[in-house]
């Protein structure tokens, strides 16, 4: 653990991304800032995730939210931004692509339930829930979730759960949360240029949408 690169390298992300914010909100992303430092002390994060947390957090603090992150949601859930503005709650998870070596012959399979985990598990406990990614990343997102509830078949949402029941079992991914669950907006974050564009969910399904099916993956 190298406590001082870790200061340096967020304080060097915090400056950059401070120079685009009014003088008051400042303070709000330099306590995202301090949040990080202590974690990295309990070895609970590492840089690079941290980075992208900064800059979606730099984000929703230019719109006037006040923001924490690893806010833990329930006994098994900790979410990665949690951001608060009047009695508006957001919830941000970042998604790099990273599959765990268990998973080297079912990457796609497992990355499609992952996401649809997030989806299903953590919208319930915010007002708006987006998923981030590196703008050189690709996720996999279920047509379903473009729909309203009422809209949604029952037929797909006990498929995608079917698919998720292999990967989720302790525990499984309720039926009623595919159903209600909702995605605001996906965040494309550019890393090198330190900022992030918000997009909508069926905006971003139009462009990777083809992609995907050519590849031949079912969503």
């Amino acid at each position: 653990m190298d406590l001082e690169k870790f200061q340096d390298d967020v304080y060097t992300v915090t400056n950059h991304l401070g120079k685009s914010l009014n003088p008051e909100q400042i303070p709000k992303l330099n306590f995202v800032r301090q949040r990080l430092i202590e974690l990295y002390q309990q070895n609970l994060v590492k840089i690079n995730h941290s980075v992208l947390e900064l800059i979606c957090a730099a984000n929703l603090v230019a719109k006037g939210f006040a923001v924490d992150v690893e806010k833990q949601l329930s006994d098994v859930l900790v979410c990665d931004i949690y951001a608060k503005k009047d009695n508006k709650t957001v919830i941000v998870e970042i998604e790099t692509g990273f599959t765990p070596p268990e998973h080297a012959l079912d990457t796609i399979d497992y990355y499609i339930s992952r996401i649809i985990s997030k989806i299903a598990r953590y919208s319930k406990y915010c007002d708006e829930f987006s998923l981030a990614t590196p703008v050189i990343g690709m996720l996999p997102i279920s047509k379903l979730f473009l729909a309203q509830p009422s809209d949604r078949p029952h037929s797909e949402i006990k498929k995608i759960k079917a698919h998720c029941d292999l990967f989720y079992k302790n525990p499984p991914i309720e039926f009623d949360d595919i159903l209600n669950a909702k995605l605001h907006s996906i965040y494309l974050i550019n890393i090198d240029k330190g900022f992030a564009k918000q997009m909508e969910p069926s905006s971003y399904y139009s462009l990777t949408g083809e992609i995907l099916e050519k590849s031949e993956i079912d969503l």
